[in-house]
C-alpha cells in the first residue's frame, strides 16, 4: 500500500483541535507542539513498543527523539515496567523516606565520578535551578554564566534570556560561547559570577582539547562553581555522564531524561561540602535546596534502578551508536547519490543525530525542514531528529533509510524546480519553539 495515500490524520486533527481548547499551545512541552510539525500532519499518539509508535488514526511510525531523548531502552521496556509495577504495588508515596531512596542513591553515586551526594526530583528545571540557588548561597553572588546552548530551565534565570521573556524581569544571567576560553574569562573577570553552567558536549559540538580543563581552571581562579548539565549526556554519552567521558569533575551536576527510561526523575548531584548546605550537618545558614512531594515516589526510583541494571548488564549505548552509524551511512549515501549533500545533511554524535536543511542558496531553511519532516511522516518515520535508542533495530534503520530516500528525492525536486519547498507543503512551515509571537503558526481562535 502506498504510504503517501493511505495515511489519514483525521482523528489526530480532531484531538489536536480539542487540545488547543483545553491546553495552552495544545501540548505540555513546547518542543512537542503542533508548530514543530508539518501543519495538518501532527499525530496524536496512543501507544508505543520499542521504537514503534501508533497514532489515533492507526498509523505506525518508527520514532526518533524517543520522548525528547528520555527513552533510551525503548517504549514499554519490560524490565523497567516490571520493576515499576512491583514497586507501586506496595505504595507510591509515603511520609518518610523509603529504602528505595537509599538504594537508588547508592546506585547513582556509584556511577558518577564527581558526586558525593544526590537529591532526586522530577524534571530538569528543578535541579538546574537548585544548582543555581546553591551556587549563589555558596559564593554570595547572584550572576549566572550560562553557555550559549539551547536550553537549561523553564525558570526565570534562564527563560529571561530567550525570546519568550514576557512577564520576566531581566535576570542576572550572562551568556558565553562554547569552546571559547577567552570569552568565558572575560565574563568571569567582568562579573561576580556564582556559577558557570554548561553542557560539557552536545550533539554538534565536542569540547576542543583542553577546553573543559580550562573551564574548570577558570572557575577555580575566579571562585565560581562549575555546573555540568548532564540531562542529555547522562546515559547517552555514558552511564556516568560526560564527566566520566572527558575526565573533568564539576562541583555540581544536573541529571534527568534517560534516568528512568521515560519515567519522571531528575537529580542534583555534587560535592559534599556544597550539598550538605541543604542538609542537617551544617552550622551555616541552610539552603532550601530541593523539597518535592513526588521526587522520591517509588515508581520512578524503581525505574531508575532497572535502568542502571540494564546499562550494567547490556550495552544500550553501543546499540544506540550502532543504529546511528548505520543511519548516517545510509543517509549520506542517499544525499551523495542525489547530489544534495550540501543542502541536506546529517550531523552529530552517532547516538544523538540531527538533520540539517538548507535552501538553494545554502541558507538554513524551516521550509525545507518542514518538507523533509512531512515526507518522513508520509513514509512512517516520526522525529524532529534522528536521536536513536537501543530499541532501534537494523530493520527499523532500513525502514528509515528508505523513507529518507523518498523524502530526499522530493527535496531534490524542490531545489531543482526553482519554486523552493513551499509549493510542496501541506501547510505553513514549522517555526522555532521559543519565539516571541505565535506567528507564523498562529491558530484561529481567541483574540487577546
Amino acid at each position: 500500500m502506498d504510504p503517501t495515500t493511505s495515511r489519514s490524520f483525521a482523528r489526530s486533527d480532531a484531538a489536536r483541535a480539542r487540545l488547543h481548547e483545553l491546553v495552552p499551545g495544545g501540548a505540555h512541552t513546547y518542543a512537542r507542539g503542533d508548530d514543530q510539525y508539518p501543519e495538518h500532519m501532527a499525530p496524536i499518539l496512543v501507544r508505543g513498543n520499542g521504537c514503534r509508535v501508533v497514532d489515533r488514526d492507526g498509523n505506525e511510525y518508527v520514532e526518533y527523539g524517543m520522548g525528547l531523548r528520555s527513552v533510551t531502552l525503548g517504549h514499554g521496556y519490560r524490565p523497567v515496567v516490571d520493576a515499576v509495577s512491583a514497586a507501586i504495588a506496595d505504595g507510591v508515596n509515603f511520609s518518610r523516606p523509603t529504602e528505595l531512596e537509599l538504594l537508588a542513591a547508592e546506585d547513582f553515586l556509584a556511577l558518577v565520578p564527581g558526586a558525593d551526594m544526590v537529591k532526586f526530583a522530577k524534571n530538569g528545571s528543578d535541579v538546574t535551578t537548585a544548582a543555581v540557588r546553591l551556587a549563589r548561597a555558596v559564593t554570595g553572588r547572584l550572576t549566572v554564566a550560562a553557555c550559549d546552548q539551547p536550553f537549561f530551565s523553564v525558570d526565570d534565570w534562564f527563560i529571561g534570556t530567550t525570546a519568550m521573556d514576557s512577564g520576566i524581569p531581566a535576570p542576572p544571567t550572562v551568556r558565553f560561547p562554547y569552546n571559547d576560553l577567552p570569552a568565558l574569562e572575560a565574563v568571569l573577570a567582568g562579573n561576580e559570577v556564582a556559577c558557570v553552567l554548561l553542557e560539557a558536549a552536545t550533539a554538534l559540538h565536542e569540547p576542543l582539547p583542553g577546553y573543559l580543563e580550562g573551564v574548570r581552571a577558570l572557575c577555580d581562579r575566579y571562585g565560581a562553581l562549575l555546573v555540568f548539565d548532564e540531562i542529555i549526556t547522562g546515559f547517552r554519552w555514558s552511564s556516568g555522564g560526560a564527566q566520566r567521558v572527558y575526565g573533568v569533575v564539576p562541583d555540581l551536576s544536573c541529571w534527568g531524561k534517560a534516568m528512568g527510561n521515560g519515567f519522571p526523575l531528575s537529580a542534583l548531584a555534587g560535592k559534599r561540602e556544597y550539598m550538605e548546605l541543604g542538609g542537617l550537618r551544617t552550622d551555616r545558614a541552610r539552603v532550601f535546596l530541593l523539597s518535592t512531594t513526588h521526587g522520591p515516589e517509588t515508581g520512578a526510583l524503581a525505574a531508575f534502578r532497572a535502568v542502571v541494571h540494564a546499562y550494567a548488564t547490556t550495552d544500550p549505548i553501543g546499540r544506540m551508536e550502532h543504529a546511528g552509524r548505520r543511519l548516517r551511512a545510509g543517509f549520506e549515501e542517499i544525499t551523495a547519490e542525489l547530489g544534495i549533500a550540501d543542502r541536506l545533511r546529517i550531523a552529530g554524535r552517532s547516538s544523538c543525530l540531527i538533520f540539517q536543511t538548507f535552501d538553494l542558496d545554502g541558507v538554513a531553511s524551516q521550509e525545507f525542514r518542514t518538507l523533509f519532516l512531512q515526507e518522513l511522516l508520509r513514509h512512517g518515520v516520526l522525529g524532529q531528529s534522528f536521536v536513536t535508542s537501543a530499541a532501534h533495530t537494523d530493520a527499523d534503520i532500513d525502514h528509515t533509510i528508505a523513507a529518507c530516500h523518498a523524502a530526499a528525492r522530493l527535496y531534490r525536486r524542490a531545489l531543482d524546480d526553482g519554486g523552493g519547498a513551499d509549493p510542496h507543503l501541506t501547510g505553513r512551515p514549522v517555526a522555532p519553539a521559543l519565539r516571541r509571537f505565535a506567528d507564523p503558526r498562529r491558530l484561529e481562535g481567541a483574540v487577546l
